[in-house]
């Protein structure tokens, strides 16, 4: 892991697996099915070796869910069951539409990529933050309360989202944005 973050000027913790309850505390629960513990305990040690030595990293969907329970943050392992509400955050084919509104908060640095207020997104995940980590910030949320985005002010760029850019990247500018700020902080590294 150390020469790995050594040798890289950037990272992306992508989408993937449910992760697993036992790294907040939790048992799983009936719809807590896919699990991969060797991730898991990779991402554990790799997340905090990038962020003490301040690499770039974006975390997507599950990405955003594991670095906030490396952190110290909590889960809803399944938002349908545990957290039910009229926003769709599991959506369907084809994935680069959005899904539901992200309102992006003003004065974060989401806000300066993108701009603040709401951003259409398009969500595909059934697990999301519960209890946010204490040292990431949130910087935007679903018309339900549900956390989108947060970073880490401590970090030079620690960022990671709910949805998916990966996916919109070709017709969405906002997704290109923020694939841009990652790519731009890790050149200034």
């Amino acid at each position: 892991i150390e020469q790995l973050v050594s040798q890289c000027d950037g990272f992306l913790v992508t989408g993937g697996h449910d992760v697993d309850p036992e790294r907040y505390g939790e048992a799983a629960g009936p719809k807590t099915v896919k699990l991969c513990k060797a991730r898991d305990r990779m991402e554990e040690r790799l997340i905090p070796s990038v962020i003490a030595a301040d690499k770039p990293l974006l975390g997507i969907c599950r990405g955003i869910q594991v670095i906030n329970a490396v952190l110290g943050g909590t889960l809803w392992q399944d938002l349908p069951r545990q957290r039910p509400s009229d926003v769709e955050h599991h959506g369907q084919p084809p994935y680069d539409q959005p899904v539901h509104v992200a309102r992006v908060l003003p004065g974060t640095p989401l806000a300066a990529c993108v701009g603040a207020g709401e951003l259409p997104v398009n969500s595909y995940h059934h697990q999301a933050l519960r209890d946010v980590a204490p040292s990431l910030s949130v910087m935007a949320e679903a018309a339900d309360g549900v956390v989108e985005a947060v970073w880490r002010p401590a970090s030079r760029f620690l960022w990671a989202v709910q949805w998916h850019p990966e996916f919109a990247h070709r017709v969405d500018e906002p997704s290109r944005k923020i694939f841009s700020a990652l790519v731009e902080a890790a050149r200034e590294g």
